[in-house]
C-alpha cells in the first residue's frame, strides 16, 4: 500500500508519504526509490494529520465536491470525462489541442498526450478563483 499525504489529506505539494509492504516487496521498493529526504515541517504536518480524523474527513469531502465541480465545468465545455481520481480528471474533446493553447494563454497547464491527441488531463483547481479562471478559459 502506497499513500501520499499530499493526495490523501489534500495537502498539495506535500512531499510526504509512506509504503506498507511485506519483505521482498519492501526491499524492491527501497531499491527502486532509494532514500527520500523528508523535511521537519512535513513530518510535523503529517503527524498532526494522522492524529486528526476530522482533517481527513474534511479533505475527502472537499476533494469529492471539487471533483464533481470540475466534472460539471468540463462537461459544460463539451468534454467527455473518461476517468481520474479526486485530484485530476482525464477528459476527451475532439478539439483538445485548441483547448491546450487557450488554457495556456490563461496560465493554466493541462497534460496533453501525443498518442491520444483528443485527451487532456486536468488537475483539480485549488480554490474558487482557480475554478473561475478555468471556467473563463473554457468559455463556460
Amino acid at each position: 500500500m502506497l499513500r501520499s499525504f499530499g493526495k490523501t489529506y489534500g495537502l498539495a505539494g506535500m512531499r510526504l508519504g509512506f509504503a506498507i509492504a511485506q519483505g521482498d516487496m519492501a526491499d524492491r521498493l527501497r531499491e527502486e526509490l532509494g532514500p527520500w529526504a523528508v523535511s521537519g515541517p512535513a513530518l510535523e504536518i503529517g503527524r498532526r494529520a494522522l492524529n486528526d480524523d476530522a482533517w481527513l474527513n474534511n479533505a475527502r469531502a472537499r476533494l469529492a465536491s471539487d471533483s464533481a465541480r470540475l466534472d460539471r465545468l468540463l462537461s459544460a465545455a463539451g468534454f467527455e470525462i473518461l476517468g481520474g481520481t479526486l485530484l485530476f480528471r482525464l477528459a476527451r474533446h475532439p478539439s483538445a489541442g485548441v483547448f491546450v493553447d487557450r488554457l495556456g494563454q490563461h496560465g493554466i497547464h493541462v497534460r496533453a498526450f501525443a498518442r491520444a491527441a483528443d485527451q487532456l488531463r486536468f488537475g483539480l483547481p485549488g480554490d474558487d478563483g482557480a475554478f473561475r479562471r478555468l471556467a473563463a478559459a473554457l468559455g463556460v
